[in-house]
């Protein structure tokens, strides 16, 4: 089985003496004002768990935008930081986006555009030229740092998902040494839908700059190389997975991303999360049934329309009727953005509704919890479902189901799974579901509520199994693999070779 410190000896092989620098909007390590002090945290997350043992392994310097209000006081003029504080191990290179760019860029850009473009959910994107702008100029002043720290010398540049977009043909320009891997960690939609993008040609040819591109899945992978054939004069080859244009070619995988499943696994089983489990009974009293929804304030993760099953079950089965509680965790998110705001607003007034409609003295069928609660909380909360709803209308992975079979230590538990999340691709077991239909949700929540405890050993066995074994950091092994094998021969002579194929034959 992948562990880290197997990553970490593949990462040394596979890097040898090339400087690793990895680029992400968010940054891995933030410095924070808390009571007069400055502490530092580290945002919980797949993509830092899967990355960090890489670059501390290989060394190297992360590039991401800085966030934390204590950034500036505890990195150089320049903007870098060793980290962690404790231990250094890599360097941290913090960039500051004004204001005014960071929205059009950010709230603009890559999430009123791009985040629905990509997801099929029937959101409009905006298309705003001024958020363009800002999108191309943040991409220049990440490439100005990654060529800094790069000083003309051949590096491996690790990109992280679509908010850099642009950034590998401006590196590939600049420094044609460099080895450039891009992950994009969304969807990536049809030619048609693609199309709509009005700046789609120089989006692609951005991305085409990569000398490998991954995605999460094989369909988005195929539908990437369909838009390059549909906008560019390129030339692709499917059996390769190649697309070369202008002379350059990129090489296009599949890896789908996942978690720590070990680290989860241990923290189900600590004091703390004892603790907050007993807190959770306390709190919920005696219901005999507990479902569980964590997800962020997104239009994409079907919160309402699970709401709405949830109220159709209540409808039609009485006796679920104070023994039921559904808990849904709302992250805030994108606040600042209009369609979230009335996302939040709307997801409120759904709750109170069901539970003016339904509920009764002492019991209420729908807690909605809308903040950031801690790791050991949302670990609790996993291990006391008897059932837990990841029903995304459309998403690239998902990482809260496969948390959610981790932190099941006792083989319990259904997870109700959107056939439209990529993690479905997976976890084959979970009952899946149609998230635009109300009657398949609810009739997957009877289901798992009157499942022999057999069966759902039996399903959670099987799942857990799968996330053990396709951990984050075979994900994470697999693409740097694929790296050094890119470093040693010409991508266009390559044959194709799927994740678990490439995952496998890393020593």
């Amino acid at each position: 089985m992948w562990t880290q410190a197997r990553l970490e000896a593949v990462a040394r092989k596979c890097l040898k003496h090339k400087k690793l620098i990895i680029v992400s909007n968010r940054e891995p390590y933030v410095h924070q004002y808390h009571d007069g002090k400055i502490v530092c945290v580290s945002p919980a997350g797949g993509l830092t768990s899967a990355l960090k043992p890489v670059i501390s392994a290989a060394g190297g310097t992360w590039v991401a935008q800085a966030t934390g209000s204590a950034d500036r006081e505890t990195a150089s003029p320049s903007g870098v930081v060793n980290v962690p504080p404790e231990n250094p191990a890599f360097t941290l290179r913090r960039l500051w986006i004004p204001a005014e760019l960071q929205h059009d860029y950010y709230e603009g850009l890559a999430n009123q555009a791009l985040w629905p473009l990509c997801h099929n959910v029937y959101q409009r994107p905006q298309f705003r030229e001024a958020d363009w702008r800002a999108y191309r100029r943040v991409n220049e002043m990440f490439a100005q740092a990654v060529l800094d720290e790069a000083r003309g010398r051949e590096a491996v540049v690790f990109i992280q998902d679509y908010h850099l977009a642009l950034l590998p043909r401006l590196l590939k320009r600049e420094n044609p040494r460099l080895c450039v891997a891009h992950f994009w960690h969304i969807p990536w939609p049809g030619p048609e839908i693609a199309q709509t993008f009005p700046w789609i040609d120089e989006l692609l040819d951005g991305m085409l700059g990569n000398d490998l591109l991954g995605f999460h899945l094989d369909r988005h992978s195929v539908n990437f190389i369909d838009t390059v054939d549909s906008v560019l004069p390129a030339q692709t080859d499917r059996l390769r997975r190649t697309v070369r244009l202008d002379g350059h070619s990129t090489v296009v995988r599949d890896a789908p991303i996942s978690i720590d499943f070990e680290r989860h696994a241990a923290i189900a089983a600590s004091p703390e999360v004892e603790d907050a489990m007993r807190a959770w009974r306390e709190r919920l009293g005696g219901v005999r049934y507990i479902g569980l929804g964590i997800d962020r304030i997104d239009y994409t993760k079907g919160i309402p329309e699970r709401l709405r099953a949830l109220d159709l079950l209540l409808e039609r089965s009485p006796t679920l009727r104070g023994a039921l509680t559904f808990v849904q965790v709302g992250v805030p998110s994108r606040c600042g953005i209009s369609t979230y705001a009335r996302l939040e607003r709307a997801i409120a007034e759904q709750v109170d509704a069901i539970n003016r409609r339904w509920g009764a003295a002492g019991w209420q069928p729908v807690v909605f919890e809308k903040r950031n609660a801690g790791l050991a909380e949302m670990t609790a909360l996993h291990r006391l479902a008897h059932f837990c709803m990841v029903t995304p209308l459309h998403d690239g992975m998902n990482l809260v189901a496969k948390e959610f079979v981790a932190s099941r230590i006792d083989q319990d538990g259904v997870l109700i799974l959107s056939r439209f999340a990529g993690a479905a691709r997976e976890l084959k077991t979970a009952l899946q579901v149609n998230p635009f239909c109300e009657t398949s949700i609810g009739d997957a929540i009877s289901t798992a509520l009157t499942m022999p405890r057999s069966e759902r050993q039996r399903r959670m066995a099987a799942a857990r199994e799968t996330v053990r074994n396709n951990n984050i950091f075979r994900w994470a092994g697999a693409l740097l693999e694929e790296i050094e094998q890119l470093g040693r021969a010409g991508s266009e002579s390559r044959e194709f070779a799927p994740f678990g194929r490439l995952a496998a034959s890393v020593a």
